[in-house]
């Protein structure tokens, strides 16, 4: 049976998708965000082999606890090992179980989209990481391009896949008024987004970058507080609501 490499896994996960959650952490990952709490799981290689029916002995010992949850699949990125997700998340709607698909897209090939049917036709829910709206600020802040990334936005909302948009809060500079509203304006053009998450920045992940004897590149930078971030989300949900204003007045004329 297929086996996937595994960063580790937490049992009762509450902030990966709904209701209490088994939450598989992938190994492997390709972007260099800024402010990546996992730096430990970029490693191709590394991690721990794992087979299908090893975590599913894991969800079914704490079954009931799952009820109103389900599986969340994370990293790392889970699209760098998307048979091994497809095959896990296919095994778990044989038996009901909610998948959840946490992932930045960046490993979706637009030019063969087929190659993910067998993953998204098993997925529930994607908890999308947009990191910034701005092809250069992007390419800044995650070492990546943005493109894959808007494609696999747009193809899960072509599949109607609900789909949480999530986003990270840093400060003023990486996470400028224009990149916000910008933001919400993209999300005007999706008909399946159901939740905004805006995460404030925080160091607690400073401590893995010292154990790897890793230089942190957000050396200096504080910690953002709940209150911005909530501000954050206004402003891109008020640049959100007003391209929608502006696609209705469009379509009446």
């Amino acid at each position: 049976m297929i086996e996937g490499r595994i960063h580790s896994l937490e049992s009762f996960g509450t902030v990966d998708g709904p209701g209490v959650r088994l939450v598989v952490f992938v190994q492997g990952c390709p972007m260099r965000c800024l402010y990546c709490h996992n730096p430990d799981t970029w490693k191709m290689d590394g991690g721990t082999m794992m087979s299908i029916d090893d975590i599913m002995k894991l969800y079914d010992r704490n079954a009931p606890f799952y009820r109103q949850g389900g599986i969340t699949v994370t990293g790392g990125e889970p699209l760098m090992q998307k048979d091994f997700v497809a095959e896990l998340f296919k095994e778990s709607k044989k038996k009901g179980i909610h998948t959840c698909l946490d992932t930045s897209g960046i490993a979706y090939d637009p030019k063969h989209p087929e190659k993910f049917d067998e993953l998204l036709n098993h997925t529930d829910l994607v908890l999308l990481d947009i990191k910034n709206i701005d092809p250069e600020k992007h390419i800044k802040v995650t070492a990546q391009r943005i493109d894959n990334i808007i494609a696999f936005a747009h193809e899960l909302d072509r599949r109607n896949i609900p789909v949480w948009i999530r986003h990270v809060y840093v400060n003023s500079e990486l996470n400028t008024d224009d990149e916000l509203r910008r933001l919400g304006e993209f999300m005007a053009h999706l008909k399946n987004i159901k939740v905004l998450d805006v995460l404030p920045y925080h160091t607690m992940g400073k401590v893995k970058y010292d154990n790897l004897n890793m230089k942190y590149p957000l050396e200096g930078v504080k910690d953002a507080t709940k209150d911005e971030a909530a501000v954050a989300r206004g402003k891109i949900l008020a640049g959100m609501k007003s391209e929608r204003k502006k696609m209705k007045e469009a379509q009446i004329v």
